[in-house]
């Protein structure tokens, strides 16, 4: 069995691999007429990976049928350029005419082909005469059109800002910067962050306290399994809130505790006895949308204090607010009791898969051997980009754009709500990317979320984000971040159809616009 490995050197297909000496060919070919062909041997023609088996005391034929069997099962596909004659008779320890007469033979045959200039390819319709048809395609299911929380708009990316800022981090990173790292993330990274938590959110962030993870999901996985190390049983969660967050902690070993989510945000006296940490998303309730009120606050801190335990904050979209103040951190108050976590998900996107927690000091050694036992440390290369796009004043900036649109966004999503039906009940609309609608009684919101499917477009309901056995208000949660800016008015047109012609609206409820009945 031999390996080809190129190394994008196709200029010099027709030479013998730079580094290998004349013992060398000699030892391939001794080591061909001992009938062993396993060693792997570089070739710099083809810039590809190629995998032949040779079996069978013929050569010529035991490489022809090696090359024909990897054209048929569409291994070697087609277009697919062959390392030259040469190059392959001296990594397979071969006559160069025995190459040639094999190559000769596929071209006859219409396996491959060859021209001059162009070197031997396989046949761009050759492995359509042996492999299947392909199966026929299913058509998606899922619609056009979405307004699903929990993303922003993702053609907003900052494609240009980006490339640059990596650009200018990877052509003035110094050697280590590609090597292994360290597993609380770059020190470029974490100094960056430690200034704009600062700055930006009013949190206490030493750079050394910064871990950085592939996402939030990671971080919290992180805490979790750090937390059962030492003896914990379960973890209290607000009511309303993801499942996945719920299953990733049941995952860690934990059990979730659902404490009650009023007008104020979390009820802290509800707290599980036997919790040793609380999840809140103090700045904005996910998916109700309020802030936590002061007085929680300063119990969360308090809790934390006499109980010995942690709060973790999921700080997740903090930076879109519209009609109110930055609300700080709540890591603030007491830094050796809360965990603040950030992630670049909706500030950017999904993709760019950075997440950051800031740990107490007692719990960052445990923290630090759970990560390097997880990924041992992320894409050192994306860390630096983040940090110059953050050093630039660039990822400022493209907040400050991206909040401009999203409240524009959500001002055209309650004006054309409002133009539709009169005064619709919509809540948690203060800050972030989504708002909640409330439906009038004895209306499912299963019924609307299925009504929209059928108009191709993707809606969720209150029912998305309440485990088992909580009491929820009968509501949709529109994601407005969502859609791109092309889409976004028809998906707002087809969220309104939906409403009107299933007159599911509910009536107006005085002053009171915030959490659950």
């Amino acid at each position: 069995m031999v390996h080809l490995h190129g190394d994008f050197l196709g200029q010099f297909c027709a030479r013998r691999p730079l580094g290998r000496s004349m013992s060398e060919t000699r030892g391939g070919a001794a080591r061909r007429r001992a009938g062993d062909t396993s060693a792997p041997a570089a070739s710099p023609a083809t810039g590809l990976d190629l995998h032949i088996e040779l079996a069978g005391p013929r050569v010529r034929a035991a490489l022809e049928a090696a090359l024909r069997e990897g054209v048929q099962t569409g291994r070697l596909a087609g277009g697919m350029r062959l390392p030259a004659t040469r190059t392959l008779a001296a990594d397979l320890g071969i006559a160069r005419n025995t190459v040639a007469e094999a190559y000769g033979q596929l071209v006859a045959e219409g396996w491959l082909t060859a021209r001059q200039g162009s070197g031997t390819r396989v046949a761009e319709d050759a492995a359509a005469w042996s492999a299947p048809p392909p199966a026929a395609a299913t058509p998606s299911a899922e619609p056009r059109y979405s307004l699903r929380p929990g993303q922003p708009d993702l053609s907003a990316f900052p494609r240009a800002a980006w490339l640059a800022a990596a650009r200018r981090a990877i052509l003035a990173a110094p050697s280590d910067a590609f090597g292994y790292a360290d597993p609380r993330g770059r020190p470029e990274l974490r100094g960056a962050l430690a200034a704009y938590l600062a700055r930006a959110r009013g949190a206490w962030a030493p750079a050394d306290q910064i871990v950085i993870c592939s996402g939030f999901t990671q971080a919290l996985s992180l805490l979790c399994r750090v937390l059962a190390s030492r003896g914990a049983a379960a973890v209290s969660v607000e009511s309303y809130g993801h499942q996945h967050h719920r299953d990733v902690i049941q995952a860690s070993g934990l059990s979730p505790r659902p404490i009650p989510v009023d007008d104020d945000g979390a009820v802290i006296d509800h707290i599980s006895g036997s919790s040793a940490a609380v999840l809140l998303t103090p700045s904005h309730q996910f998916p109700l949308g309020m802030p936590l009120a002061p007085r929680r606050r300063a119990q969360a801190v308090q809790w934390a204090r006499r109980a010995g335990e942690v709060v973790i904050e999921d700080d997740y979209d903090a930076e879109f607010r519209y009609d109110r103040r930055a609300i700080g951190a709540v890591q603030a108050l007491a830094p050796e009791h809360v965990i603040y976590a950030g992630t670049a998900s909706k500030t950017l996107a999904p993709a760019v898969r950075l997440a950051w927690v800031v740990v107490p000091r007692r719990l960052l050694p445990d923290v630090l051997s759970a990560k390097s036992l997880t990924d041992r440390h992320g894409s050192s290369l994306d860390e630096l980009t983040l940090a110059e796009l953050i050093a630039s004043g660039d990822y400022d900036r493209h907040i400050r754009r991206s909040r401009l649109l999203y409240r524009r966004r959500r001002d055209r999503l309650v004006a054309a709500l409002g133009r539709s039906m009169p005064r619709p009940e919509i809540s948690g609309i203060a800050a972030g990317l989504h708002a909640v609608l409330r439906l009038a009684p004895g209306m499912r919101e299963a019924d609307v979320v299925a009504a929209a499917a059928g108009r191709g477009l993707a809606l969720e309901g209150m029912r998305d984000y309440c485990p088992a056995g909580v009491t929820y208000p009968e509501a949709l949660v529109v994601g407005y971040g969502t859609p791109p800016a092309h889409a976004f008015t028809t998906a707002v047109t087809r969220l309104c159809a939906v409403l009107q012609d299933r007159g599911t609206l509910a009536p107006p409820r005085g002053a009171r616009q915030q959490g659950p009945p």
